[in-house]
């Protein structure tokens, strides 16, 4: 509420630069912004269109020059209150944020520009179901490697927390593990960090109002992960793998370093995407998932760095060479080589362009970013990195540093 107040004043103070043009200074202070004290009329012709979570009140305002904004005040469940304020150039108020599907009733005023409040006009409004509950509905967990996979639809694509919570014997109660914020419609996420014990998790759905949902429990035994030996890696150097530049070779892909200061794998400019790479990861393992770190300070989000990229695997004991496609669908198979998944980096967390990121952002590419891989994808023993487009659209790519986690087969 009080973010929305504050987006309100810097309206009324915008309408009041733009329509006053004779607004005079007083000591310092600035005159009322109408000398006119008289009530002003109420709303007409009231209508409401609800829809899931809230309801569209249209209206016919007054016949006068002095209404400056319509008022709607309401509560969205027991004790909480909200209101919104609509210009007087637009004939719609949107109340949003009721936590069931059931009769409300808001009530609505005209203010003038001398901020009189005109007699009350009461509605009722009966939203549909909110989406936090529906979202809730389609919300499944299940047993993944290191912890729980979460799944749900959003098709509204509506602001929503996913939050999971997990039995601690140290407090003897269920505690919050991980807080999921997303505007997707397709919910797939995992919570790692577990040992394979058994042990009671909970996930429940909540909204930008402070809406909460039920949660969905269930005793989960989570798989076993281990991070790959990287010790065990080796380059598999195939044909149509991209030429390396400036001596990054390979190996530094795996070698731990992940700072500025480093090398990693680095091709040639001079070709086209995808940029591939190709090594042998000593044992077959089904993978879980994997970090990966892209090349920080001034090249992050930019220059080489992937942006969208895939990975594909082999568990042939000699895998052939094979032209990948730039873009696939999961589960392709080319050849010897089937694709374990499809990934795009994601945006600045700051909100700021690729091209002007800030140290919070460069602090992220630092950390290493986590991909999750599909529970059906095969078990592998050579992994393909095939890069279609980094941040720059350039025509070569360089990645830092790789870890992959699974479990050996």
């Amino acid at each position: 509420m009080k973010n929305i107040k504050n987006y309100l004043v810097l309206v009324f103070m915008g309408l009041m630069a733009a329509g006053i043009t004779s607004c005079k200074r007083n000591d310092g202070d600035r005159e009322p912004i109408s000398t006119d004290k008289s009530k002003p009329g109420v709303i007409t012709n009231v209508k409401v269109d609800n829809y899931p979570g809230g309801a569209y009140i249209t209206y016919t305002l007054p016949n006068s020059d002095n209404i400056l904004y319509v008022q709607a005040k309401y509560q969205i469940r027991n004790g909480v209150s909200r209101e919104t304020k609509s210009s007087y150039y637009i004939d719609t108020v949107n109340v949003e944020g009721f936590a069931k599907e059931a009769d409300y009733d808001v009530t609505l005023y005209t203010v003038s520009r001398a901020n009189i409040q005109s007699d009350p006009v009461k509605v009722t409004v009966h939203p549909q179901t909110p989406p936090y509950i529906s979202i809730k509905a389609t919300t499944s967990i299940g047993a993944d490697f290191g912890g729980v996979n979460v799944k749900a639809l959003n098709p509204l694509k509506k602001e929503i927390g996913v939050i999971v919570t997990a039995f601690d014997k140290s407090t003897n109660a269920m505690e919050i593990q991980d807080q999921h914020y997303t505007k997707s419609d397709t919910i797939d996420y995992s919570v790692r960090g577990f040992n394979t014990d058994n042990r009671n998790f909970g996930v429940y759905i909540t909204d930008k109002f402070g809406n909460i949902s039920d949660t969905i429990k269930q005793a989960i035994s989570p798989l076993f992960e281990q991070l790959l030996d990287k010790s065990k890696f080796s380059p598999y150097n195939l044909a149509s793998d991209t030429e390396i530049g400036y001596g990054w070779v390979l190996p530094n892909l795996w070698d731990g370093k992940t700072d500025g200061n480093s090398a990693g794998w680095h091709t040639n400019p001079g070709h086209n995407p995808p940029f591939v790479c190709t090594f042998n990861v000593g044992l077959t393992y089904k993978l879980s998932r994997f970090i990966l770190w892209e090349r920080p300070d001034q090249y992050a989000y930019g220059h080489g760095n992937p942006k969208i990229f895939s990975l594909w695997g082999s568990n042939v004991s000699s895998p052939k060479d094979s032209q990948l496609p730039v873009s696939s669908a999961v589960g392709t198979v080319v050849g010897d080589w089937t694709n374990i998944g499809n990934y795009r980096y994601p945006d600045p967390p700051s909100g700021l362009p690729p091209t002007a990121v800030n140290s919070a952002d460069n602090a992220f590419v630092l950390a290493g970013v986590n991909f999750n891989i599909s529970l059906a994808a095969p078990p592998v023993h050579f992994i393909r990195l095939a890069v279609a487009q980094t941040w720059s659209g350039g025509n070569f790519a360089h990645v830092m540093e790789i870890s992959l986690y699974g479990k050996p087969e």
